[in-house]
């Protein structure tokens, strides 16, 4: 009955601890997913940011441009 009654614990412990690893998996994966998207969004910006000071250039080139007209 012992045997039994310990057989039956330690089985209810390994189902326990299946369900904490499967758990710990899916917040790893949702980590992943959102450390990607962060890196995916850093890479976004950083793109708009390039492209922004492109324009200026060009809006300074066209001032200069025409400042040299204009004499």
């Amino acid at each position: 009955m012992v045997e039994v009654e310990e057989k039956e614990k330690e089985k209810e412990k390994e189902k326990e601890k299946e369900k904490r690893r499967r758990k710990k998996e899916e917040e790893g994966e949702g980590r992943e997913e959102k450390k990607e998207k962060e890196k995916n969004e850093g890479k976004e910006e950083k793109k708009k940011k390039q492209e922004e000071g492109e324009e200026e250039k060009k809006k300074k080139k066209k001032k200069k441009k025409k400042k040299k007209m204009v004499r």
